[in-house]
């Protein structure tokens, strides 16, 4: 497993790269000039080439790439184009603590809900409750959360006046409830379903069969054999789910003022603040790489058979 972990790890930086190659590429040959954007409607020529000249926009996309590269390697990502003065690190950390927050309090409801929800469902087959609970799940997530945020805001906010309307107050403060119920509910029908089908699947194999006919209890089977195994897709999307925690969705942002790194990300692309997209594209692919290999380390701790060469 230690060599499988370290030939992994060596591929992180290739992909790193790539991926910076890409972005920085399309950041410098792209359309939109992000001095015209400082400068604003007080664009100056000779303004413009001083800005050019303190960034380092003037000189060959090699130097501007290695230049970045180097100071990437050491965890200075630059300054912001935008914001003048202020490292992109300096900007982007708060900002993504607050994502992480939300994203986390969103899956634990989904998982909190959703993997006993389908685990029961699945025990259900051929009952009302089976084909019901499908149909709510499917419901649930054709729900755009832009239609489910005004809702929840309108029962919780308006008539019950249990929490504050809008704004951040840290996890566990009462305006956490709604971004996590409309982001997390969506999550808890997805796999609600998904667990379902795994365990559906798991419950016909002939090993659960055995376990039974061996006088093994109805909790033992469920718990040392049916859940395990059905747990192994379901580790795939967990996987995503936690590359995802650096990012907050847009919609829920905006509708609910958290500062989180969504809102200040689309502000970023359409300022051209390159220095802040390239930091937000690096993180997140060495989120997914790191969520990737958790997963397949997590793949045979849940099943011993799993072994990695």
């Amino acid at each position: 497993m230690s060599v499988y972990i370290a030939r992994r790890l060596l591929w992180v930086p290739f992909l790193l790269l790539a991926a910076s190659m890409v972005t920085f590429t399309l950041g410098r040959f792209g359309p939109g000039d992000p001095v015209e954007v400082i400068l604003g409607v007080r664009y100056d020529e000779q303004a413009a080439d001083n800005i050019r000249e303190q960034l380092g926009l003037n000189r060959p996309f090699a130097v501007q790439y290695g230049t970045y590269v180097w100071g990437a390697l050491h965890g200075d990502f630059g300054n912001s184009y935008r914001h003048r003065g202020r490292s992109v690190l300096s900007l982007l950390a708060p900002k993504i603590w607050v994502s992480f927050q939300v994203n986390l309090a969103a899956l634990i409801v989904s998982l909190g809900i959703g993997l006993p929800l389908g685990f029961w469902i699945a025990h259900r087959q051929g009952r009302w409750e089976d084909p019901a609970s499908v149909a709510v799940a499917l419901v649930l997530m054709s729900v755009p959360i832009m239609v489910s945020i005004p809702f929840v805001l309108w029962g919780l906010c308006l008539k019950l006046d249990v929490i504050p309307c809008s704004g951040w107050g840290g996890f566990f403060d009462a305006r956490m409830i709604v971004p996590a119920i409309t982001m997390g509910i969506p999550g808890v029908a997805g796999l609600a379903r998904l667990m379902r089908a795994s365990t559906l699947e798991v419950l016909g194999q002939d090993f659960i069969r055995t376990a039974k006919a061996k006088g093994l209890s109805a909790f033992t089977v469920d718990s040392r054999h049916i859940f395990k195994n059905a747990m192994i897709p379901i580790v795939t999307i967990l996987a995503f789910s936690l590359a995802g925690m650096l990012s907050t969705s847009f919609i829920v942002e905006t509708i609910l003022g958290i500062p989180g790194i969504g809102q200040f990300t689309v502000d970023s692309i359409f300022n051209r603040d390159y220095p802040v997209i390239m930091a937000v594209v690096l993180l997140g692919a060495a989120a997914f790489v790191v969520a990737n290999l958790l997963a397949d380390v997590a793949y045979s701790f849940i099943d011993p058979r799993i072994r990695y060469q």
